[in-house]
């Protein structure tokens, strides 16, 4: 079905006559029907044509072209049909409805509707104007329609996009308060289905008979389907085969997507007609799945609802993952009563981390409790975790707590040198070994250790390492409440680093909320000073003006030519001021025009020539001969080069060399604008460019403008597509302008 409304123009149709617009017996090819006519077969919005019959009955009686290709049916198709012919039943009967209002209101009526055309939904604006006979019968309907798709599709992918946001916050405060699994579930597919707007969401469980059961549901259809089993079993055992978490299905309609007679008469009979199925991994394991249904009617499933039930489906993964783990906490504390001490210890321990960590305690408050207690639990020689670098190369010690004198804290170790050790760590697996210590000792003396995987679902964080001061092995039991100690650690470590991440950004909007404090602040002195001078020469010249004369004559036009410069100086701040904001914001296309810098140049530069000689300035213009014709917009360009010839004037002491250059590279020009008797210190060369940044801080008044001219040339430059640059080095300053040539290929 052809859907693009920006194809090339298929061949209008000739034979439309003026009775299938009018009554036969009023079509007198008055000039407003012949107008009608004429735009019915040329205009690029959809027309179509429905004879409302004696009976209060629809039939269709054509289609201009523009809506041919629009729905992919021909007018000849259409003509005589009803809307139940060639709409589902839901349509056709809200369409229907939509021509009885015209008929019954008797005056156009406008509407929004979806609608299916060949399994594709679709939206349209439409408007419907009502057509009556000689005796003011209506008898036809013209309908116009914009396809507004797209705007709709945007309009639904926000709300999806806030309705996601809203969810996804939601769900991670349900994880931090802990409810119990079930209840996180139901009230997830709830939400889920309310911010889709389908029909179903199920949640399946993996049971250990690798059974498949609805263990959560929210539909509008009057069956459940709580414990069922999944309707389809080889999907789950393509799940299992495959390791990578993307793996989805994705049905738009149960008829187009090529599945076997088998499993469409499955899937019609629950009913599911459009289903969209995401694995839950919790543990790297597959946990159960996730799904969207659309139980009647097909859906194309766009790419932010497949985002966000994949998103959902990581954080089942963390509730079951959490689930579990309370669960574990729960046996352990059973297990416990019939055991030592220690294991209460244990728990109390877990706990303690885990309160901790929901209350957002410091990273090292909680790396202290767990190696603390472990030690105490345990009976260790020292307890200490280390984190891996970015790229995993390396590990270095964070935090040790120990008996004796601290031996590991800060040590870092190469992953390379110890294999053995790091592969089965790197592999989410514990390490344990026993290990002869070093040195003489009366009689040998050998100690355990234990390291232990601290990771989560998004990969490896570190270690937890315990060191025991004899031959006793570690106990599975032992080794299982520390690798959840060192879970409990992950989250932690993970806050940490989201926690980091999060002040890294405040301090990045603080300083920009005090760059524009600053500048808001020098703009505000800037555009103070020029009316303080204005101000001060008004009084002034009021003064020397009484009604008996001027009483000094000879002050007058000083005062009058400082109203007029600073006026002019204000203006040109203001000026300047909306152009750097214009360019900042939507500045338009630049106006192209190709020209010859060998001939451009040079008036420019000899504009600067007076000024450069009562400096004592020496001022020479360089241009390579073969230079290719640049296209660029030469009202930026000369206001980039003024500005820059300008400011190597004002900063160039006397006796010292100006040089404008003009040369080429590969596909671009580059200008270069060089002093001599200069040179910016490194600390300051990166500020240049900063509004109202000024060499010379300790005499402004040698320095006139309005403090804006650098920033706008960079803006400039880069609104032509070039960059520039500044070297200083040796008492010397180039400032160094590339563009790109658009004749140089033709060179």
């Amino acid at each position: 079905m052809n859907l693009n409304p920006g194809e090339s123009t298929v061949e209008l149709k000739q034979q439309l006559h003026s009775q299938i617009l009018f009554d036969p017996e009023l079509a007198k090819h008055s000039g407003s029907e012949q107008f009608l006519l004429s735009i019915y077969n040329s205009v690029q919005t959809s027309i179509f044509i429905v004879d409302v019959l004696d009976d209060g009955d629809f039939r269709y009686v054509a289609l201009n072209p523009t809506h041919e290709r629009w729905i992919g049916i021909s007018s000849e198709n259409l003509k005589g049909k009803k809307p139940e012919d060639i709409l589902s039943p839901d349509d056709a009967a809200n369409v229907r409805q939509h021509y009885a209002d015209c008929v019954r209101f008797g005056k156009t009526i406008s509407y929004e509707q979806c609608l299916q055309f060949q399994g594709v939904a679709t939206w349209w604006s439409t408007t419907l104007t009502p057509l009556r006979d000689a005796n003011s019968r209506i008898y036809r309907l013209i309908g116009t329609s914009s396809n507004i798709t797209p705007v709709k599709q945007v309009a639904q992918a926000k709300e999806i996009q806030t309705a996601q946001e809203q969810l996804l916050e939601a769900i991670a405060q349900w994880i931090r308060e802990s409810l119990d699994l079930d209840t996180l579930l139901h009230q997830l597919v709830k939400e889920l289905r309310h911010c889709l707007g389908c029909d179903r969401i199920l949640v399946y469980c993996m049971q250990p008979d690798e059974t498949n059961v609805v263990i959560a549901e929210s539909t509008v259809t009057p069956n459940s389907c709580l414990g069922q089993k999944f309707p389809d079993p080889s999907l789950i055992g393509k799940y299992q085969e495959r390791s990578g978490r993307s793996c989805i299905q994705i049905i738009e309609d149960i008829y187009t997507a090529g599945l076997h007679p088998d499993q469409v008469n499955l899937l019609e009979s629950w009913p599911i007609r459009a289903n969209l199925v995401v694995p839950i991994w919790s543990q790297q394991k597959l946990w159960g799945l996730i799904t969207a249904q659309h139980c009647h009617q097909p859906h194309q499933w766009q790419e932010i609802e497949i985002d966000l039930l994949k998103q959902l489906a990581n954080q089942i993964g963390i509730a079951v993952h959490q689930a579990k783990l309370q669960e574990q906490v729960q046996h352990l504390q059973t297990q416990l009563e019939l055991q030592k001490q220690q294991a209460n210890n244990f728990q109390t321990l877990v706990c303690r981390i885990t309160e901790q960590i929901r209350d957002h305690q410091s990273t090292n408050q909680v790396m202290q409790t767990a190696t603390q207690e472990l030690t105490q639990l345990f009976q260790l020689q020292s307890c200490y975790i280390e984190t891996y670098n970015a790229g995993g190369s390396e590990t270095t010690v964070i935090y040790e707590y120990t008996t004796s004198t601290p031996e590991y804290q800060g040590l870092t170790r190469q992953v390379a040198d110890l294999p053995e050790v790091y592969q089965l760590l790197l592999a989410k697996k514990h390490w344990q070994s026993l290990e002869i210590v070093p040195g003489w000792h009366p009689q040998l003396k050998v100690i355990t250790q234990l390291a232990c995987p601290i990771f989560d679902n998004q990969g490896i964080l570190g270690n937890l390492w315990l060191h025991r001061p004899n031959q006793e092995m570690f106990e599975p039991l032992e080794i299982s409440l520390v690798q959840q100690v060192a879970n409990e650690c992950a989250i932690a470590l993970r806050q940490a680093k989201t926690a980091s991440t999060t002040q890294a950004q405040m301090q990045t909007l603080e300083q920009q909320e005090r760059r524009k404090n600053e500048f808001l602040k020098t703009l505000s002195h800037e555009l103070r000073t020029p009316i303080t001078s204005i101000s001060l020469a008004a009084q002034t010249l009021e003064s020397v003006l009484t009604p008996e004369g001027i009483l000094d004559i000879e002050i007058v036009p000083q005062l009058l030519q400082i109203l007029q410069n600073e006026c002019g100086r204000e203006s040109k701040l203001i000026n300047d001021l909306m152009q750097l904001s214009y360019l900042e914001t939507e500045p338009n296309i630049p106006t192209l025009i190709t020209i010859d810098l060998q001939t451009w140049l040079p008036p420019i530069v000899e504009s600067f020539r007076d000024l450069s000689h009562c400096q004592k300035q020496k001022l020479h213009l360089n241009i390579n001969h073969q230079l290719p014709p640049l296209e660029t917009d030469i009202t930026d360009l000369e206001r980039i080069v003024t500005e820059l010839l300008s400011y190597a004037c004002k900063n160039t002491p006397s006796g010292e060399i100006i040089t404008v250059s003009a040369d080429f590279t590969v596909n671009a020009v580059q200008l270069k604008i060089c002093n001599s008797g200069l040179e910016i210190p490194a600390s300051e060369i990166h500020r240049i460019f900063e509004p109202f940044y000024r060499l010379m801080k300790n005499d402004p008044w040698t320095y006139s403008g309005t403090g804006l001219e650098m920033a706008l040339v960079q803006k400039m430059v880069k609104h032509l597509g070039g960059i520039i640059t500044v070297e200083s080095a040796n008492r010397q300053t180039t400032f160094i302008i590339t563009l790109p040539s658009f004749g140089m290929s033709n060179k």
